[in-house]
């Protein structure tokens, strides 16, 4: 059978861009779906918060097990089973059942973006494999840019089972493509890294449940105190077994790079800014300023449009102007959108959101891509891939947490609904958090960076790593 590096660059891009949007696509439903099957805002918050955890804590063992066991087995096995999860959760009526369907989704969209990325690396070389990646990005910015809009004008059409019936359609079809697609290993690779996945992974989703759980069950029941403390002892052990590891997934040393963990930090933070809000405002400005799910999708895209257009602009901008500004100017503009976003009341117009959207937009946009390949210029070649995996990993679970959190304080202030009254209040607490996260890390990069040169070096984007 005729394999077309063509064909895996269709299924690679299809399967990209569905992962996003069934993502958005939730956060646009939260409030059609607690409506419909009668839930409180605790267990609605798993159905996206249970897709993230699993997502970001798999990500790095289902790369490890691609390269073992072969990239194309592994990539079918993520799409069927995130085709599968997204199809029962159009007919399920139990939210607990939602939210269990949904972490199971979130693993087989790690092991299809992570497998993705593999078999696009696999099947380009050269400027082919640049090309690649640039369109491998734009798919995600796609996904991410256009997926509160494309799941909010199928919620006000065809209901809340739409946002995940369109992602796992799309998932058949790129099925349909695997046979035509290359298998390919590493043959240097050895055995996954088993005692540090699992605890992280363990480590992530109790601290996850600790902070979900906290305002429904109390958090001094001993459910949630268990929780923390067994997260806590966990995150130690994961600490102790990767030091240890000859291959671990977290190569501690690196954290000595004081470039490198500056730049890390406000990567993070960026992400930990935007996502969440990704994630809650289509709750609020349907359930508290009134929208539609379409116009609440329609209205977002002044928040994600700027992360089409700007990664390029900011990677041609660092000709002239330093790394560090680019990155600390967009840790600025994502703090002041989020502070900007408290002063938005009820029966405000969309307009009068142009502002503070547009600011986190850019915020995020102007250092997607741009701000990896800066953390990365201070690290030797050879390390470069853990390096990168430390990235996305820890960026991917900072996000989790905080929208976990971002939740738990909607849940108490609001009283587990997703209205008023409360609802307001529970946004301006946790904007200002988010705000006062974004000038910690400005004082953390000032610190650490405070010796060194601030002459332009250009720089050109990474290759981008699948997240949703």
């Amino acid at each position: 059978m005729r394999r077309n590096p063509r064909t895996v660059l269709a299924a690679v891009l299809l399967s990209t861009v569905s992962l996003p949007i069934t993502l958005t696509g939730a956060s646009v439903a939260l409030s059609d779906i607690a409506a419909d099957l009668n839930a409180d805002l605790t267990p609605v918050q798993w159905v996206v918060t249970g897709y993230n955890a699993t997502f970001a804590s798999f990500m790095l063992a289902c790369g490890s097990l691609a390269d073992i066991v072969g990239r194309r087995r592994m990539y079918a096995l993520g799409v069927a089973l995130f085709a599968v999860t997204g199809l029962i959760s159009t007919v399920t009526d139990n939210i607990v059942l939602l939210d269990v369907v949904r972490a199971i989704a979130g693993v087989g969209a790690a092991a299809a973006a992570a497998s993705g990325a593999a078999l696009l690396a696999a099947s380009f070389d050269g400027p082919a494999r640049t090309r690649a990646f640039g369109l491998f990005g734009t798919a995600l910015g796609v996904g991410l840019a256009f997926g509160p809009t494309i799941a909010g004008v199928l919620v006000d059409a065809f209901g809340w089972r739409a946002a995940f019936a369109a992602p796992a359609l799309a998932a058949l079809v790129v099925l349909a493509l695997v046979p035509w697609l290359p298998e390919s290993k590493d043959p240097t690779s050895r055995r996954v890294d088993l005692p540090g996945t699992l605890s992280f992974t363990a480590f992530l989703l109790l601290l996850i449940f600790g902070v979900v759980e906290g305002p429904r069950q109390g958090w001094t029941s001993l459910w949630v105190v268990g929780a923390f403390v067994a997260s806590a002892a966990l995150l130690l052990s994961f600490v102790m077994v990767e030091r240890r590891q000859e291959s671990p997934l977290f190569d501690f040393s690196l954290l000595r790079s004081r470039h490198f963990v500056a730049f890390s930090a406000a990567a993070a933070t960026i992400i930990c800014v935007t996502i969440p809000l990704l994630v809650y405002l289509p709750s609020y400005f349907t359930g508290v300023l009134g929208m539609t799910s379409g116009q609440a999708g329609a209205t977002l895209l002044l928040l994600t449009a700027p992360t089409l257009a700007l990664p390029l602009v900011s990677s041609m901008l660092t000709r002239w102007v330093a790394p560090t500004a680019v990155v600390i100017t967009a840790v600025v503009l994502v703090g002041v959108g989020a502070a900007w976003l408290t002063i938005i009341e009820p029966g405000i117009r969309t307009l009068a959101l142009a502002g503070p959207l547009l600011a986190l937009g850019a915020g995020m946009g102007m250092t997607t891509g741009m701000i990896d390949g800066v953390a990365l210029s201070s690290i030797d070649t050879r390390r470069a891939g853990t390096a990168a995996g430390m990235l996305n990993t820890a960026r991917l679970a900072s996000e989790t947490v905080v929208i976990a959190i971002f939740g738990a304080v909607l849940a108490s202030t609001a009283g587990g609904r997703l209205a008023e009254p409360g609802y307001t209040r529970g946004m301006d607490i946790t904007l200002w958090g988010l705000a006062a996260m974004a000038a910690a890390t400005l004082l953390l990069v000032a610190l650490l960076l405070r010796r060194r040169s601030s002459t332009p070096v250009a720089v050109e984007p990474a290759e981008p790593v699948g997240r949703v």
